[in-house]
């Protein structure tokens, strides 16, 4: 069939993948054209093949020891041009949410949610659209709109930040192991709460916890 979709998928679990390729063979107009089972896997399979859209999941083991997907999905997005992003997710915290669409992510399914609606959202995502599956629309609808959330994606000095923060290690370890003071540390560390919605360090604690960082 012309203009097939063509689809890379990414979980650590094995039964998810499983899932999902018995979800999509039967679909004619697209086709699974690799697939990764953590974040360093799924960077090389993006380095040899092109594809439509990826699938993964966020909270995955892989680069430089860290435990999700987040900041290569978000050098990918900001390749020219790059494929389109939907994550199938477990991550309920609203915010996260809001995070991943703003580094441009354009699909985010909940895998509580009906198995075809992953069909919906590749789709979609193919033909230039937006789309959330019914759980992630309700959990969006329950948070008013934040002005300091349209600052822009996280820089990767401040993903670097808060990453190690979150991991537990103080401003000023953290300043120490990448040698910058630690005033920029705190200013770093700020930013990058601001522009996830986190107000509190309960807030990080449980954004942190539901991506896998902790």
């Amino acid at each position: 069939m012309a203009n097939k979709i063509h689809v890379v998928v990414a979980d650590d679990h094995d039964c998810i993948r499983a899932g999902v390729r018995y979800l999509l063979q039967g679909r004619p107009n697209i086709e699974i054209v690799g697939e990764a089972t953590d974040t360093r896997a799924l960077e090389k399979l993006l380095d040899a093949l092109t594809c439509d859209v990826v699938v993964s999941d966020i909270g995955m083991p892989g680069l430089e020891g860290g435990g999700n997907a987040v900041p290569l999905l978000r050098r990918l997005l900001r390749r020219k041009p790059h494929p389109r992003v939907v994550v199938l997710t477990i991550v309920s915290h609203a915010h996260m949410l809001t995070g991943l669409r703003s580094i441009g992510v354009s699909g985010i399914v909940d895998k509580r949610d009906a198995a075809e609606t992953l069909i919906d959202a590749i789709e979609a995502v193919a033909a230039g659209r937006t789309h959330l599956s019914p759980q992630v629309q309700a959990v969006l609808e329950t948070v008013q709109p934040r002005p300091q959330l349209r600052t822009g994606a996280m820089s990767v000095r401040e993903w670097e930040v808060f990453q190690l923060y979150a991991r537990g290690l103080a401003v000023h370890e953290i300043a120490v192991r990448l040698r910058r003071s630690g005033k920029t540390i705190s200013t770093q560390k700020r930013s990058a709460m601001r522009k996830l919605g986190l107000e509190t360090e309960g807030d990080l604690i449980n954004y942190a916890s539901q991506i896998g960082l902790i």
